[in-house]
């Protein structure tokens, strides 16, 4: 079975995570800089059957969806041109990044790696995925 896979969308850097091959396991894949985002995706598409890309949908506490969303489209009408065969659905992000430092406060004991902004990304990615998998599949 065909894997599933998330993306925490950032200006600077991109969160992944990737279900394992029966979609029910969520786990944290890499942190990517955002620039290289779509380099690694066609190395990762080459090796890996993903159905799925799961993309956080930036939504504000208001409701409004975030600036980050214009390259978010640019980058699902990227994703659907150079593979169409892989669905593309969102999810709310909100508090992602929250949670996935209070995680990482709770589970981590280096301090430098408790401050690594990657570490926060690929978490983030995770918690959306694992939202994802609870509400729908």
């Amino acid at each position: 079975m065909p894997r599933v896979l998330a993306l925490d969308y950032g200006l600077a850097r991109t969160g992944l995570a990737v279900t394992d091959e029966l979609q029910i396991i969520a786990s944290p894949l890499d942190t990517v800089a955002t620039p290289k985002l779509w380099d690694f995706l066609t190395q990762y598409f080459a090796k890996e059957q993903v159905e799925k890309v799961v993309i956080g949908q930036a939504i504000r506490a208001d409701m409004s969806l975030s600036a980050l969303e214009k390259p978010i489209e640019a980058l699902i009408k990227q994703l659907q041109t150079q593979y169409p065969n892989i669905a593309i659905d969102r999810q709310d992000e909100r508090l992602t990044s929250i949670i996935a430092r209070q995680t990482i406060q709770q589970s981590v004991h280096k301090k430098s790696q408790r401050q690594d902004k990657n570490l926060v990304d690929k978490i983030s990615a995770t918690i959306i995925l694992q939202h994802y998998l609870k509400f729908n599949i």
